[in-house]
Order: C-alpha cells, then structure tokens, then sequence
C-alpha cells in the first residue's frame, strides 16, 4: 500500500460505477461460497479479499487516530494516511507494520471492521496498495507494446510512443487500481471474526502485529 491524503469523497469519471445495484451485500460471500464450494481454494480466496479490505480500513483508523491528535484543521470529508503503516494480507489475517501500540491496533481493528460492514465500504480501498502498482506496471506494458505496434519503427517515434504510454499509464492507473481494488482484490468482510492479535515475524523475518481472523457465516 504512496500518498500522503486522499478525498475520501473526491470525484472522478469513474464514479458511475458506485451506483446503488454495487452495493455489497452481507451474505454475498457466504452465498457464492454455499453454491460453488465444490470449487477448491475459493473460501481461502474469499477470505484473502475480506481480509485485505480489512488491512487497509485499519491502516485508515490508525493514521486518521494519530493525526486527529497532530491537527485539527484536517478537513472531515479527507482521509489521512500514515505512510509508515502498512500492511500484508493473508487468507489468515494481516500484518501489521509500523510503531503502534497494541492496544491501539485493537481498538482500531475493532473499530475499521465495525465501518466497513456498516456502510463506510471506501475505507476498503488505499492508494498505496500494491494493486495499484501492478495496475501501473500493466497498463505502461500495454500500452507501450501498443504504441511500438502502431508507431514508425524510428527510434524519435519510438521515444515518443513509449513517452505517451507512460504518461497515460499514469493517468489513468490511480482510477483503474481503484476500480481493481473495490471489485476484485477486496471484498466487505461480512464473515470475518476478529480471532487474536500477536507480535510475531513475517515469512522474511520481518517484526510486525499479525491479526488473525476466522471465517463465520
């Protein structure tokens, strides 16, 4: 999950997405799960989707919780983002990365869960995550092989396809990764149960929090 403030309420031409027939439902999950469970690794996939909006909703509780404090002119319709936090979704739970205090991450994940199941679903989505990076890597790949496929093979022309498509690419990435995130890497985590919160190390050593969760109908 690299910025430092976002318009939680910022406008954008792909907002005609947000449109009432998206709204996430409680039992959606649960539901998919029932009728396909014949299908392997789909509740693991379901819950790894939960679980990242999680990660990211608890990275916004705990940078709004630590700038609250440092500022009060920060306008309410704004979320701020502490980027020494960050985050690494499991189909168990999350890491945790950054200087935070137990009890402060508990009462953040506590509280991040509590606002996405009850209608504050932008919190599932970050700028820093890494879906938009691979979205940005995606995009500058496609449409630099686009731009050598249509441009003059001369090396000026060359230059200024690959310019285009990086400077496209960077447009539109921010909207398309936001896009990426609300309906296919996260999913409102309607059957998530808080389980434990531990200090622990990733797989590469790393010291982090890690917050268990388990699934519940």
């Amino acid at each position: 999950m690299n910025t430092s403030a976002s318009a939680k309420g910022s406008s954008s031409f792909f907002n005609f997405f947000d449109s009432d027939f998206t709204e996430p439902q409680p039992t959606q999950d649960a539901d998919l799960l029932r009728h396909l469970s014949f299908l392997p690794g789909l509740k693991e996939i379901l819950m790894l989707r939960q679980v990242h909006a999680l990660e990211h909703a608890t990275v916004w509780v705990l940078s709004a919780s630590k700038n609250v404090q440092a500022s009060t002119r920060i306008p309410s319709n704004f979320q701020v983002d502490n980027e020494f936090l960050g985050g690494l979704s499991t189909d168990r739970g999350f890491y945790l990365y950054g200087e935070v205090k137990i009890s402060d991450l508990r009462r953040a994940v506590t509280l991040a869960l509590h606002r996405l199941t009850h209608g504050e679903w932008d919190l599932a989505v970050h700028p820093r995550c890494g879906t938009n990076v691979s979205v940005a890597m995606l995009l500058t790949a496609g449409l630099a092989v686009g731009m050598h496929l249509l441009l003059p093979r001369g090396p000026i022309e060359q230059l200024i396809g690959l310019g285009l498509a990086a400077t496209t690419a960077t447009e539109l990435a921010p909207d398309i990764g936001t896009l990426a995130q609300r309906y296919l890497t996260t999913s409102i985590p309607f059957n998530l149960k808080i389980e434990n919160i531990t200090y622990t190390r990733d797989l590469w050593g790393r010291q982090a929090y890690f917050v268990q969760v388990q699934w519940r109908e």
